[in-house]
């Protein structure tokens, strides 16, 4: 029984997130989420209580550690591997999406959101962008980088990967990954050989 309802509020927060960077904040409603995520409403409010704001909280804190996930593993080959990967990620969900999809991290980040529910979601937002940006920052130190240089090249490689997915998004092409790539690839390689 545990193990079902484990799956079952795992697979709304999921449906969650999905359903947040393909339509944006404002978009998804608890009933569409319960639907998406194959869920009775009810569990839906039984999960959430506290309604939409704790579903999208934890759906920007179930992405952030989805990725960091990711980011963790692949950083123990380097930062140029851990860049890799989390551009990797991102190509793989808007092609995967037919360009439909981006990051639901960004999209609570920009929109506005409807009255009252502002604070626990953008704290989740920055609190996911902080924790990718100190992986990579981490793991530049680790290789050779300046701390400090290594911090703000984090931030930029965080601020540029996501404006590219949603560039991607418009341009319905991966041409603007791959042109990030290359520079940020660059800058790293930089950072890390002076």
């Amino acid at each position: 029984m545990a193990e079902s309802s484990t799956s079952a509020r795992e697979r709304i927060v999921a449906g969650a997130a999905d359903m947040i960077s393909r339509r944006g904040l404002n978009a998804t409603s608890i009933r569409e989420t319960a639907k998406h995520a194959r869920a009775p409403l009810g569990s839906t409010y039984h999960y959430f209580p506290e309604g939409k704001q704790q579903l999208v909280t934890e759906a920007v804190r179930y992405t952030g550690e989805w990725t960091a996930r990711s980011l963790r593993k692949e950083l123990q080959a380097g930062p140029e591997a851990g860049l890799q990967a989390f551009l990797a990620l991102w190509r793989k969900i808007v092609v995967d999406s037919d360009f439909r999809a981006g990051c639901p991290v960004l999209a609570v980040s920009i929109e506005e959101p409807a009255a009252g529910q502002t604070s626990a979601v953008l704290a989740a937002a920055a609190e996911v962008f902080t924790t990718w940006e100190g992986l990579l920052a981490d793991s530049l130190c680790e290789h050779g980088a300046e701390p400090e240089r290594a911090a703000h090249l984090a931030t930029l490689i965080v601020a540029a990967v996501e404006g590219t997915v949603a560039m991607c998004r418009a341009k319905r092409s991966t041409e603007p990954l791959d042109h990030t790539a290359e520079q940020l690839r660059a800058l790293i390689l930089a950072a890390v050989e002076d």
